[in-house]
């Protein structure tokens, strides 16, 4: 894929997220820069739902010993990080509530094809979108909050992060050849870039 950068004024260094098409933009982080506790929020709900889907993906192939292996020790991590958002809201007076959803993972996840192996690899791979995007992010978070506290968060998380991008993508090469995954990807990969070009009203991880 490309190497991904985020465009001047910012003075970031090089975002390098091998499935992602386009970098956020500058305007995504003032709008996440200016609203830290929505922001959190949101990814408080973004690490639970990360773990639902690792468990849904259990659930959904049972027999599947060697998926059963890769993605219950990723859902306990999602579940702790979850937890460690929920208590730094805690911490700061913010309530959990809910958020209105941007369209980008119901998008996303409504181009997963319904006819096996098919489900699977699509299944995969729009796992494996969403969490570099959540690298990529987390990365300009830590790098630009003005809180320490905050930057410190991100810093911690966006290394798990790209552990389970990476983990998406060899369940897909250990099932499929290359060719078929990497054509799917490009067609993944461009969807998700034009849902990233739209701002939602706002902050959110995803939009």
């Amino acid at each position: 894929m490309t190497v991904t950068q985020v465009p001047e004024p910012l003075p970031s260094p090089l975002v390098r997220v091998r499935w992602l098409k386009q970098p956020s933009s500058p305007a995504w982080l003032e709008q996440a820069l200016a609203d830290p506790d929505t922001v959190l929020i949101d990814h408080a709900h973004c690490e639970r739902k990360a773990a639902g889907v690792a468990l849904q993906l259990m659930f959904r192939y049972p027999s599947d010993e060697t998926l059963a292996a890769a993605l219950s020790p990723l859902a306990r991590e999602e579940l702790e990080h979850f937890e460690r958002v929920l208590a730094l809201l805690q911490r700061r007076g913010v309530a959990m509530r809910p958020l209105a959803a941007p369209p980008y993972g119901a998008a996303l996840t409504a181009q997963v094809r319904r006819q096996e192996p098919q489900r699977m690899l699509d299944s995969f791979l729009v796992a494996g979108l969403i969490e570099p995007r959540s690298h990529e992010r987390l990365a300009l978070l830590a790098r630009h909050s003005p809180e320490q506290e905050l930057a410190d968060l991100w810093g911690d998380l966006l290394a798990s992060e790209a552990r389970h991008f990476g983990l998406y993508w060899l369940l897909c090469e250990r099932r499929w050849p290359r060719p078929v995954v990497s054509a799917r990807l490009e067609e993944l990969a461009d969807l998700e870039s034009a849902l990233v070009a739209s701002l939602h009203p706002h902050p959110r991880m995803h939009s």
